[in-house]
């Protein structure tokens, strides 16, 4: 989507409303450490090298830590040792970027791409932890109750009684994390003259869609598994073509010992549980005009997701069933953002998706032969 087309709708106003409304305060603010730091290519390599974003780098004590109450981090200090106003009244340009603090540009981008991730939360709300590894492989747990048909709790033990066991391995295959990522490919001419607030629109939806890429792969991984014969248990609704409330409470009692916490389905799957006579509550209907929260069925949290296809309904327990691994953060090309002012620029992140508990995650099927 270009820019322009991006700012001229309604949610694009009040994103860029939002954009230029943050204020960096420079009252009573110490900058006299910020002052003696010079900001490279140099210092991004340090920062790579030690497995920091430069904001972390700049947090150090070799450089210029924040206090426990100072109003800034050290990068925003930065910023405003370089007169670099990205809010409030009279943002600069993105030229003026340029010309007065070029290196600090690729950390800006940085920063202002992971707050449009946080723009769609649903994905943290998946996953039930995340991890940062040092290789681009990755071996899940394998985890086995016996026997086999035994649900794992406490029992009395007598002669020759079975205990229940609980088996925690490596998975037979690891996982692969590969890179993902999209080129911010423009010119500076067509940005030259642009605030940093309408920048920072195209950053936070370069963000938003990133993590809504994520979870198509999240959603492959649940379904399909993560190559270790761990795709989720397949139950068929009542009759094929058709899904009921009766199909859901379905779903619900075949999660037990575990919650389904969450629903995710496709926008269609989304109308028919929402028009049920089952959840056509005054007081669901007043939350969603009011908030819009989805109505919760049967206390899961209905989450909309395209990538899940039009005829399969996914339950989640979250606090059990996906992980996260990422072997590199998310990184936007430092060298062609200096270098080259943004004419090609790649913003990557090397991540991958594992299953934790296998029954954590079942499937409904609506369309079956």
């Amino acid at each position: 989507m270009e820019l322009e087309k991006l700012l001229e709708t309604k949610e694009g106003r009040k994103l860029l409303e939002l954009a230029g409304s943050e204020k960096l305060p420079t009252g009573n603010l110490d900058i006299s450490r910020a002052k003696e730091i010079k900001v490279n290519r140099e210092t991004y390599l340090e920062a790579q090298s030690r497995g920091m974003t430069l904001s972390e780098l700049l947090e150090t004590d070799d450089y210029d830590p924040s206090s426990i109450n100072s109003p800034l981090d050290a990068f925003e200090r930065q910023l405003v040792v370089h007169d670099m106003k990205v809010g409030g009244k009279n943002p600069v340009t993105v030229e003026l970027f340029y010309q007065g603090a070029p290196a600090l540009l690729p950390e800006f981008m940085m920063r202002e791409i992971k707050k449009g991730q946080q723009m769609r939360p649903e994905l943290d709300n998946l996953i039930a932890s995340s991890s940062l590894i040092t290789s681009s492989r990755y071996t899940p747990f394998y985890v086995n109750v016996t026997p086999a048909q035994a649900k794992l709790s406490l029992r009395p033990i007598g002669d020759l009684a079975e205990i229940p066991t609980l088996t925690v391995a490596e998975q037979l295959h690891s996982v692969t994390v590969p890179d993902y990522g999209m080129t911010l490919k423009t010119s500076y001419k067509a940005l030259r003259h642009r605030t940093t607030a309408q920048f920072k629109v195209l950053l936070w939806y370069i963000g938003f869609k990133l993590q809504a890429d994520k979870m198509g792969l999240l959603v492959n991984t649940i379904i399909n598994g993560d190559g270790n014969n761990n795709s989720a248990a397949v139950i068929n609704t009542a009759s094929s073509g058709n899904l009921t409330y009766v199909d859901l409470v379905t779903l619900w009692n075949e999660f037990f010992p575990f919650e389904m916490n969450t629903i995710l389905c496709h926008k269609d799957k989304i109308k028919t549980i929402l028009t049920m006579d089952e959840f056509k509550d005054p007081m669901a209907g007043f939350m969603f005009q009011k908030t819009g929260d989805l109505v919760s069925p049967l206390g899961s949290n209905l989450v909309r997701c395209d990538d899940v296809t039009s005829d399969l309904v996914i339950g989640l327990d979250n606090r059990f069933a996906i992980e996260e691994v990422v072997s590199q953060p998310l990184m936007v090309e430092y060298d062609k953002v200096i270098e080259q002012k943004l004419e090609e620029a790649v913003i990557s992140e090397s991540i991958a998706y594992a299953k934790v508990i296998k029954e954590a995650g079942l499937v409904l099927d609506t369309v079956w032969a």
